[in-house]
């Protein structure tokens, strides 16, 4: 029963980088992990999930970009989201693309810490005219990572969250669907029995010179 118990349980992480509280951001990244987890307890998982606001830990990102060493509660974040079996990433729109501390969340993170790791993207912005910005920003930076991108992702405009059910494909269709496509790659994962170390230095690093130009 022990076995079956432990591989039962999955980790999820969500990761907003709302600036504002509430936040839609907050409250998108809030659907699809609701979502995502109602999909794996139907399949008799057990989900233990962590939410991180980025604006919690604003400062400690840039002293990391500055130093190149983590504080202890970033290293804490750091170290659940890339420990986890799957991620729910959400993030403002910003003049078309992802918010800078978005942005400077996956930089302090190593390149390699993220390799197979199922994530489900997402993105708010005040007009539909950003949705975009999901296929050619997001998408490329996790694929960068090594990470599984689902192939939905989900962007809700300010009148996403007014959308009556006869409006085609509505947000909670798009989040469900999202969800959907997430769910069976965590239940797959073992990524949280098989932890490695954020923090390992990749190989172009050197102890003398720092970083050696690619």
């Amino acid at each position: 029963m022990t076995g079956l118990s432990a591989t039962k349980k999955r980790t999820l992480a969500v990761v907003s980088a709302g600036l504002s509280q509430p936040s839609s951001t907050r409250m998108l990244a809030d659907r699809l992990a609701a979502a995502t987890i109602s999909r794996l307890e139907e399949q008799g998982y057990e989900v233990e999930a962590s939410t991180f606001e980025l604006r919690d830990v604003a400062q400690d990102i840039m002293n990391n970009m500055l130093t190149g060493f983590p504080s202890a509660k970033l290293e804490a974040v750091i170290e659940k989201v890339t420990g986890a079996d799957g991620l729910i990433a959400v993030t403002p729109i910003f003049t078309t693309s992802y918010s800078g501390l978005f942005k400077s969340f996956f930089d302090v993170i190593d390149n390699q810490a993220m390799a197979g790791m199922p994530v489900l993207i997402g993105a708010t912005a005040g007009t539909p005219r950003h949705s975009l910005a999901l296929d050619y920003a997001l998408r490329p930076m996790f694929t960068y990572l090594h990470a599984t991108v689902v192939p939905t992702g989900v962007f809700a405009a300010s009148e996403d969250w007014g959308s009556g059910a006869d409006a085609g494909s509505t947000l909670p269709d798009r989040i469900e669907r999202a969800a959907g496509e997430l769910a069976p790659l965590v239940a797959a994962s073992e990524r949280s029995t098989q932890v490695r170390d954020p923090f390992t230095l990749d190989r172009s690093f050197s102890p003398i010179g720092g970083f050696q130009a690619q």
